[in-house]
């Protein structure tokens, strides 16, 4: 009879561990459903275009435009770090990527007020740029997307 009522517990214990697991996937898995999916393609797109382009312009003429090229190195990890945590998922990664969101679209208006304002200081542009005009202004309506669906799908 122990090794029977051993045996229940495990299986219970493991039923119950594979339910809060489940629970936690399906939580995961809301934010890269429907929009969440898109949002986690186009900030993998432009966290490849803009690491790539700050590592070249970094290696190859950091002495033209640092300022400009340092920025698009930190935008490249602002990317590369919501891309990380919709594909995470969880409570948590979602608040992270909504702090993130707001963060990256200060900084998009933010250096692209400056862009317009003080064209001087920019011998090259950034990723933020003019609000993104050069990458179509994916970067300004990034970040409003992404704000608008992680607290749509807060639990």
């Amino acid at each position: 009879m122990d090794g029977s009522s051993g045996a229940a517990k495990t299986h219970k214990k493991t039923h119950t561990e594979t339910g809060n697991g489940a629970a936690e996937g399906a939580s995961r898995a809301r934010l890269v459903q429907g929009p969440g999916l898109l949002l986690v393609w186009l900030y993998g797109v432009m966290s490849v275009g803009a690491v790539s382009r700050s590592v070249y312009q970094i290696a190859t003429e950091f002495d033209r435009a640092p300022l400009a090229y340092a920025l698009s190195a930190v935008a490249a990890v602002v990317y590369a770090f919501i891309t990380y945590t919709l594909v995470r998922g969880g409570e948590a990664a979602r608040k992270a990527a909504l702090v993130c969101c707001a963060a990256e679209l200060a900084g998009v208006l933010t250096v692209g007020t400056w862009t317009l304002a003080e064209a001087a200081a920019f011998p090259d542009a950034t990723v933020w740029s003019d609000y993104g005009m050069g990458y179509l202004f994916i970067p300004v309506l990034l970040p409003v997307t992404g704000i608008l669906w992680l607290r749509r799908s807060r639990r």
